[in-house]
């Protein structure tokens, strides 16, 4: 069927604004490396549309690509032909649940929407990404976006406590009720959650809420060493528990970049910095304090703690323009890595050196969530600017991966697989797993319509 049949077929119950003239926007992924190309766009405007565009392209054998806000870094919602299924104008808040502490929302709702209306409702939803202000919860839950209070709250994974899903021959398959326990049978959520649109399209989701903070203390550490970080990180958890949200690594390198951008001054010098913050969902005046007496006691007077919520958002603007303040050197092949905690400082100086050895003079900015151990690794070869770099990007990602892969880490750690590392999909998952995936891939998607060329190798 060519795009124009398909376009007068999706007349049949899509509105002519629900199908894009003008699209070039949604087939560029937002690092423009991929470009993609699909016979046709659409925003429908209820599920129940969805419900037949699938219905339609299964029937068909039309490949489909979902996409939410088309902020990912692995190529995971660029179409290849077929129909692109933009969730955006899907986008209600659907009710806030206070007694279950729970918000229903639709795919489409942008995540900053979420956390406002939680915030309105006095709870807190507490997914927190760089680009909160355009991802949508859909894309979020597709990907099982981490972010910066994974330490205390998990990823998306543990946020999401039910969800609305098309499948591929469009019946739907619904479970919103905010339900804190249920034992009957296999969790079926799973399946979808960091799926990656490749089993199904997700419509809505039940989220999980938590108390506002009342009382917050966000302090930036200077230190010798990763090791010495580690040290700090858990000396913190020993003593302040829960309250601990982010511990957020930082090199010298990347604050140096992120400083000159930001236009923000260096808090404090050291090779490596930390910005931890504590909070606390009861009035706790005595907090700020008794972090200060705490760091001191164990050696980490290098420290400046915020006095002022503006002083706050200053050290936050350091750590999360360090992906803008990157821009000035140039494309860089990015790694979404995690490992054990206890060998990030292990991995990352093994890392450096081979990496110097076989592309000398490689810059190398790394910066991420070391209370988890998902760093983001990002390299710049010297005099490559442009995308030529990804000529380069097979031999770079063999030596960061195969130091990753010796500490028994992950090569997607929060960015998901997509187009990029589909390839080493089989470094950090066995046969048998890849099979089972692909029997799960089989069952659900028996015409292979769902994203097609993504995540499975």
């Amino acid at each position: 069927m060519n795009p124009q049949h398909i376009k007068t077929a999706l007349l049949q119950f899509l509105s002519a604004d629900e199908i894009l003239e003008d699209a070039s926007v949604w087939l560029t992924d937002q690092r423009r490396r991929y470009t993609g190309t699909a016979d046709a766009v659409v925003q429908p405007k209820s599920v129940a549309a969805v419900q037949q565009l699938m219905r339609f392209c299964f029937e068909n054998r039309i490949a489909v690509t979902p996409q939410g806000g088309n902020t990912g870094l692995c190529g995971a919602a660029v179409p290849e032909g077929g129909v692109l299924l933009n969730l955006s104008k899907l986008n209600r808040i659907r009710s806030i649940n206070l007694a279950d502490n729970a918000v229903t929302v639709d795919a489409g709702v942008v995540l900053q929407t979420v956390q406002e209306a939680a915030a309105g409702a006095g709870r807190l939803f507490p997914l927190s990404l760089a680009s909160e202000g355009s991802c949508q919860i859909g894309g979020n839950i597709a990907c099982n976006a981490g972010g910066l209070n994974v330490l205390r709250y998990g990823t998306m994974r543990d946020l999401v406590l039910g969800l609305e899903v098309v499948l591929p021959n469009g019946e739907l398959v619904s479970h919103l009720h905010p339900l804190h326990k249920n034992t009957t049978g296999y969790d079926l959520r799973h399946l979808f959650i960091g799926s990656e649109g490749t089993l199904g399209v997700i419509t809505g989701a039940t989220l999980k809420l938590f108390a506002l903070p009342k009382t917050v203390e966000t302090v930036w550490v200077g230190v010798d060493s990763i090791g010495r970080a580690v040290e700090l990180l858990t000396l913190v958890q020993g003593c302040f528990a829960e309250r601990l949200c982010s511990f957020e690594l930082v090199s010298r390198f990347a604050l140096s970049l992120s400083s000159d951008f930001s236009r923000i001054g260096q808090p404090v010098d050291a090779p490596w910095h930390i910005l931890l913050e504590l909070a606390d969902s009861m009035e706790s005046g005595g907090l700020g304090e008794e972090l200060a007496e705490f760091l001191l006691a164990h050696g980490f007077g290098n420290a400046v703690a915020a006095q002022s919520e503006a002083e706050r958002q200053a050290l936050w603007a350091l750590r999360e323009n360090i992906s803008a303040s990157q821009r000035n050197l140039g494309a860089s092949i990015k790694h979404d890595i995690a490992v054990p905690i206890e060998k990030a400082a292990g991995f990352v100086a093994d890392c450096e050196t081979a990496l110097q050895t076989a592309f000398p003079g490689i810059n190398i900015v790394v910066f991420g969530h070391l209370g988890d151990g998902s760093l983001h690794y990002n390299t710049f070869l010297p005099g490559v600017l442009d995308n030529g770099v990804y000529e380069y990007e097979d031999a770079v990602n063999a030596v960061v991966y195969e130091n990753v892969l010796a500490c028994n880490g992950t090569v997607a750690a929060e960015h998901g697989i997509g187009m990029v590392k589909k390839q080493w999909l089989p470094s950090v998952r066995s046969a048998a797993e890849i099979a089972l995936m692909r029997a799960v891939k089989a069952e659900l998607d028996p015409r292979g319509i769902m994203n097609p060329g993504k995540l499975l190798p």
